[in-house]
């Protein structure tokens, strides 16, 4: 049995609290390695070492930094194979999903290589007599991130590259299920010389995440999870004095227009639906088909594609569509929620109920699932399932399915498929959802916009990466200065006016 670490001070650290959690293979259910849970102590320690490495790490000028991460990219590129097969195994997802998974994250880094132009100030000349003005953004000391199991390298990149990039020393809390490609990563960021101390990975569960919270040294916390914990975080986090900004869950809409192309609209619903299994705070989880002729003619485009889908193990090659949820909780979870959208009266058109796989029947598999007819009333449209499961919810006209996205209560993404330029334009403009595609299921923005829900679904006045990581990994200070030129006139008691 593996025994994983923690990775303090430059070094796999093993854990002292004695408390471990199991490390699954989704795929065949069996536990392949044990990782440490720190204890309140264990936090600490690392959070005070990392207060010491950081006074040096962020006096480097922003371009020697930035040249840790060029060099982190290059290693990223070089370990590609290596950390997607070590993703795939702990959390189940395909490899050319898990290496999509770090190349997303990669591209945050290549972003933050740009951070001596990101981290200028302004600067005002002659604001008055001799007076000069400037702003200067400075890191904020001691930083953390707590990051979820579906993206065990693409969060935690977004998390720590901004933060690294700006002069912070930086905790990563990474997920107890699939903890290995975060301490990877930290390996990877030592060897392009990240000084010993400035990220520390601390592996943990709700005492390690309340410890990161309590600790008075730790300036900001990034959270990605479920939303009954980002508000707990953002909560605790803000009443602590910290800068907090948390992303929660989600229940994406795709609307289906009368005029869209039902094929690419099977298509994307397919890949955003069933990708990763459904384990994507992004992925398209209800179909909104506008008019019954639209649904029909979209559920009779889903059908085949869905009972044709692949399912199976990484290691059974890149054909696979997707693979085992994450623990058998999980699929748990996913099949009652299916049970209960069946009782309360849709329509399961596709039934994945009773899917096995040969030879890994003790594997975390969930077969695929369409539901049509569905209702908001259902517990299958109110909840976020994170599974393979698609709800078709039919609206009679543009405006019911606009609604529809608008009144729930989270608001991460969503996407329209039209012709119709007007259209497309007013969904965009109206919709109350942070992230929105136009023909495109999954409208993740690139590394240099930045990624963010509304409502339920995002806590707090600054979204992942781009250029609001890095207003919220630093604060502004303004220096006014003035140089007295000429005769000193002696003292002044009232406040001057510029001229």
């Amino acid at each position: 049995m593996q025994e994983l670490s923690h990775f303090i001070d430059g070094a796999h650290t093993a854990g002292t609290s004695g408390r471990f959690a199991d490390v699954f293979n989704p795929a065949t259910g069996e536990v392949q390695a044990k990782v440490p849970l720190a204890s309140r102590a264990e936090v600490d320690a690392a959070v005070a070492r990392a207060a010491e490495a950081q006074p040096a790490w962020g006096a480097t000028n922003p371009q020697r930094r930035a040249r840790v991460l060029m060099e982190f990219v290059r290693l990223l590129n070089r370990d590609m194979d290596k950390l997607a097969e070590a993703l795939s195994r702990e959390h189940g997802k395909t490899i050319p999903d898990a290496k999509g998974d770090v190349q997303r994250g990669l591209e945050v880094v290549e972003f933050c290589i740009g951070a001596p132009h990101l981290l200028k100030g302004e600067f005002t000349d002659s604001a008055g007599p001799g007076i000069d003005m400037y702003s200067m953004r400075q890191p904020l000391g001691v930083v953390a991130g707590i990051t979820p199991f579906n993206f065990p390298a693409m969060i935690p990149m977004w998390k720590m590259a901004p933060a690294l990039a700006c002069g912070n020393a930086f905790i990563l809390k990474p997920s107890e299920r699939d903890p290995s490609v975060p301490l990877m990563l930290a390996e990877l960021l030592k060897e392009a010389g990240l000084p010993d101390g400035v990220l520390q990975v601390v592996n943990g569960d709700k005492e390690a995440v309340d410890a990161i919270l309590e600790n008075e040294t730790v300036q900001a916390v990034g959270f990605v999870g479920s939303t009954p914990i980002a508000q707990y975080i953002y909560a605790k986090g803000c009443e602590n004095g910290k800068r907090v900004q948390c992303f929660g869950g989600a229940k994406n809409h795709m609307i289906v227009m009368p005029d869209a192309d039902m094929d690419q609209a099977a298509d994307a619903l397919v890949g955003a639906g069933y990708g990763a299994a459904g384990e994507r705070c992004m992925a398209i989880s209800v179909a909104v088909p506008v008019g019954d002729e639209t649904a029909d003619r979209l559920i009779e485009k889903l059908v085949p594609r869905i009972e044709k889908l692949k399912v199976g193990p990484y290691t059974a090659g890149n054909d696979v569509d997707y693979g085992p949820v994450v623990t058998a909780a999980a699929k748990a979870n996913i099949l009652r929620l299916v049970e209960s959208g069946v009782e309360q009266g849709a329509e399961l058109v596709v039934d994945g109920r009773d899917f096995s796989l040969q030879g890994y029947e003790d594997g975390f598999f969930v077969g695929p699932h369409l539901f049509d007819r569905v209702t908001k009333d259902m517990d299958i449209y109110k909840t976020e399932i994170f599974g393979p499961v698609l709800s078709t919810v039919r609206a009679k006209s543009y405006e019911e399915a606009l609604g529809l996205a608008m009144d729930h209560e989270y608001g991460n993404g969503t996407a329209i498929f039209t012709r119709d330029g007007d259209t497309a334009r007013d969904f965009a403009s109206r919709i109350n959802i942070g992230m929105v595609g136009v023909n495109v299921p999954i409208p993740v923005p690139l590394a240099y916009h930045t990624f963010g829900g509304w409502k339920k679904s995002g806590f707090g006045d600054l979204n992942q990466h781009g250029p609001d990581a890095f207003r919220f990994y630093t604060r502004t200070k303004t220096v006014t200065a003035r140089w007295p030129s000429g005769l000193k006139e002696g003292g002044e008691f009232h406040f001057k006016q510029m001229d």
